[in-house]
């Protein structure tokens, strides 16, 4: 669990750190000469048995960036206001950005309250009461204390300790991913990069990816909470030495991930955003900064229906500067480039929508079975990856099989989920293109695979269910990778019967020397190569050439007469042929090719020498 403080500068964030873990959080010179954070500071708290790693965060409004990467992942907030002074801005800013952020649970420490009368604590009081109203902090204890004095920090250790317990574990079987706040290098251990772990778990030995980049490295050695562990646990604080990455490769705003694991980069997001009260409406040349976990960058944002207002939830599409890793429901934050200013933030709705100009979705709040439904089907025949749903729909591994039901239109087929209503449409698109190929295509036997799939626009497994079921159904058939449908027997017709009997008739007529492919087009129309195709698979006909084709027992007759006219085993010339055949070499040529390539006889140079009944039977 993550503790982070939140609070207006010099009121007292650090020292009631100290007073509660004994630990100092200003590390750098610059903070102990200024007497102020500036750099993120982090202590172990042990609250009933059990530690919780605490983000000290800088109060300085020139820090607030620093801040926002402190509180992520935070799961319980410590705001602290300073008794003498009361609420100050940074304490307004830093309660909208714990709002924005989700954070839910926390308490308020009143500290210098030694300085004070108790009529004006009580005053100071009444108006955190007031400003915490309406806020997810509302119901959170407020507890005086003093840090110089020790005054009430045992009752804000035992506040905590209250509200911590009604934080929920997170997810241990989740995927891993740590926000990276600080990297630096440590000799013998080199680079090190520390953060919050999100989720999931990082042990020795694991092979991760850092992004933005996606350069990979091994896990040399991890420490969590200053204590040297085999495994960090989701909720903790990490330092991960990694092997294999150069310090320069690792900085704040990184994303530690497993290798492997589904994580993208994307510089397009869909998101639900409201804008604080009072802050300025937003248009698509708007330039603003996004704050999703450490990353910092510049966006800009399209909103359904134009401007986005204040007061009101809305629909949009962000284009970032620079890509980030994000995941269906990571909270983010916005600020205004001039004045740096915090002005709302948001719920990502979809990491990795296709392409840039995806539209936002039409309303906001949408449940996981409607975000499901809209992405499944804009995926259309490709489907969505199941290995890619965690991420883009922001479930748990154990729960992606429950994405798919009747209710909301969806379906798995092996490892995709498709849009239910689409399959139906491409089934009957299906039939409908078989039966129009066998319209347009009466003599061929019908629809190559390749071909089907292609018109469908589906993916292979997609296509094969499809195909599947008509088949099992009776409605098409496949043979030798051609789709047919059921019953259908090329150039069944009556005028087409005829044709093909005259076709054969006019290849027979021609003897030694039939007519060819082109003159045959000329006489029986464009449909002549596609019969004789079709003669040949009925064994009519006989395709010595690309171009001419024979009757069976001419075919027959020609190599009986040749093999009667040679010996044995004897070499002949093309030229012995033509006059054994009586043919010219117009034809003579083809029809040894033709011997040569059905193994009728063996080509010697420019000899050949033709096969015995008895030698081709027996190959």
């Amino acid at each position: 669990m993550i503790l982070g403080t939140a609070g207006h500068i010099d009121h007292g964030k650090t020292a009631l750190v100290r007073a509660l873990t004994g630990v100092d959080t200003d590390r750098l010179p610059e903070e102990k000469k200024r007497g102020i954070t500036i750099e993120l500071g982090f202590a172990p708290l042990v609250l009933d048995g059990t530690t919780v790693g605490v983000v000290d965060v800088p109060g300085h409004e020139a820090f607030v960036r620093t801040m926002l990467a402190g509180a992520t992942g935070v799961d319980l907030a410590l705001l602290v206001i300073a008794a003498d002074e009361g609420p100050m801005p940074q304490t307004r800013e830093h309660l909208a950005i714990l709002s924005l952020l989700g954070i839910g649970g926390g308490v308020v420490a009143l500290t210098k309250c030694d300085l004070v009368e108790p009529e004006w604590l009580t005053l100071v009081g009444d108006e955190v009461r007031a400003l915490l109203a309406g806020t997810p902090l509302a119901g959170a204890p407020i507890v005086p204390c003093s840090s110089a004095t020790g005054e009430g920090v045992d009752r804000v250790r035992a506040a905590l300790a209250d509200a911590a317990r009604n934080v929920p574990a997170r997810a241990s079987d989740d995927l891993p991913r740590l926000p990276v706040d600080r990297a630096f290098s440590v000799k013998g251990a080199g680079t090190v990069v520390t953060g919050t772990l999100w989720s999931g778990t990082f042990a020795r030995d694991d092979a991760v990816r850092l992004y933005p980049g996606g350069r990979t490295a091994r896990i040399r050695s991890v420490e969590s909470h200053g204590r040297a562990v085999e495994r960090a646990l989701p909720g903790s604080r990490a330092a991960i030495a990694l092997a294999g990455l150069d310090r320069e490769e690792a900085a704040r705003g990184g994303m530690l991930v497993l290798d492997g694991d589904p994580w993208q980069e994307a510089t397009v997001l869909r998101a639900d955003v409201a804008l604080l009260d009072g802050a300025p409406s937003l248009g698509p040349r708007t330039r603003v900064r996004f704050h999703l976990g450490t990353t910092d960058v510049g966006a800009r944002l399209l909103a359904a229906g134009g401007r986005l207002e204040p007061g009101r939830v809305a629909p949009v599409r962000f284009v970032l500067d620079a890509p980030v890793v994000a995941r269906a429901g990571d909270r983010f934050v916005l600020r205004a480039a001039s004045p740096p200013l915090t002005i709302g933030g948001g719920v990502v709705t979809d990491p990795h929508p296709p392409g840039p100009r995806a539209r936002p979705f039409g309303e906001t709040g949408a449940t996981l079975a409607q975000r499901t439904q809209w992405i499944v089907r804009e995926c259309a025949g490709a489907g969505l990856a199941v290995r890619d749903a965690t991420v883009r729909l922001g479930v748990l591994g154990a729960d992606v099989d429950t994405l798919a039901s009747k209710r909301n239109g969806v379906l798995r087929i092996a490892d995709r989920f498709y849009d239910e209503s689409l399959r139906e449409s491409l089934r009957t698109k299906l039939s409908a293109a078989v039966s129009a190929f066998h319209a347009r295509e009466p003599l061929a036997a019908g629809l190559t695979l390749e071909s089907a799939r292609a018109a469908l626009g589906a993916s292979a497994a997609l296509f094969d269910d499809i195909v599947g079921e008509l088949t099992t159904k009776g409605k098409l058939t496949v043979h030798a990778n051609i789709l047919a449908r059921t019953g259908f027997t090329p150039a069944s017709g009556e005028a087409d019967a005829r044709r093909l009997e005259e076709l054969a008739a006019a290849v027979a007529a021609g003897a030694l020397e039939p007519p060819s492919v082109a003159e045959l087009t000329a006489r029986f129309g464009l449909q002549a190569p596609t019969l004789l195709r079709l003669l040949e698979k009925q064994k009519r006909v006989v395709a010595v050439a690309a171009d001419r084709y024979y009757a069976p027992g001419v075919v027959a007759g020609m190599v009986d007469t040749v093999r009667k006219s040679f010996r044995a085993g004897e070499e002949v010339t093309a030229s012995q042929v033509r006059e054994a055949l009586g043919l010219s070499r117009k034809y003579v040529i083809p029809f040894l090719e033709y011997c040569d390539r059905v193994g009728l006889s063996d080509r010697r140079g420019d000899l050949r020498v033709f096969r015995t009944a008895s030698d081709t039977s027996s190959r």
